[in-house]
């Protein structure tokens, strides 16, 4: 399996035709977010056979100069408080200093797939593109990378992302679930969950090189 090829096996699907007319039409008429070349930048930097782990947001940032197509990476110098509160668990975690430029292509091109349950948003609307078929097509890629023969690292930060648990079967992969990262619900398990470490952990146990965390 390949991305390009689980995309255009969806795109024949009746719940994705009437989602991309949506979608097109939307960026017609409105300001969304990503850039429409930039909806799938998630599948170009983190090809299927590549993937080690999952990190799953909800969807996109929906200010000026933000989402770019990788959940919680942004393209501005303004963190959201959810990134600075990745950045914050990650230093404590792994026991370094952080470049915190908001930019997480760097882990996307090591095997990190930085996925959104929605992959697209209109400007300032948080949640104003969900439930119009892009869960159906994210659930579709977790099924996906559930049957992949490769052991993967899920991390569900959240209720939304921890849904998706049920969808995780296999049992050669790991799933780590805590709070979400943002300022409402970091101390209340996100903070000391120490997902990079094990993470990593459960990579070396299965002889794949480990992620570079952070840069």
């Amino acid at each position: 399996m390949d991305w390009n090829t689980f995309i255009k096996e969806e795109e024949m699907k009746d719940y994705f035709k009437k989602l991309k007319s949506f979608v097109e039409n939307e960026y017609k008429t409105k300001v969304c977010y990503p850039s429409y070349d930039n909806i799938y930048e998630a599948f170009k930097l983190t090809p299927f056979d590549k993937v080690k782990v999952v990190i799953l947001g909800q969807d996109p940032y929906h200010e000026e100069n933000q989402a770019h197509g990788l959940s919680f990476s942004v393209l501005c110098e303004k963190l959201p408080p959810s990134l600075k509160n990745i950045y914050k668990e990650m230093a404590s975690d792994l026991n370094v200093s952080v470049n915190q430029d908001g930019d997480l292509s760097y882990l996307a091109v090591q095997g990190v797939l930085l996925l959104n349950t929605t992959l697209t948003v209109e400007a300032h609307k948080a949640n104003s593109h969900s439930k119009k078929g892009w869960d159906i097509f994210t659930d579709n890629v977790i099924k996906e990378l559930n049957n992949s023969n490769n052991p993967i690292v899920f991390i569900l930060w959240g209720n939304n992302s921890r849904e998706k648990v049920k969808l995780i079967t296999n049992p050669i992969h790991c799933i780590i679930e805590s709070a979400h990262p943002s300022p409402l619900s970091a101390y209340h398990g996100f903070f000391g969950s120490r997902p990079f470490s094990r993470a990593n952990e459960f990579l070396i146990k299965n002889n794949i090189e480990p992620i570079k965390w952070y840069k």
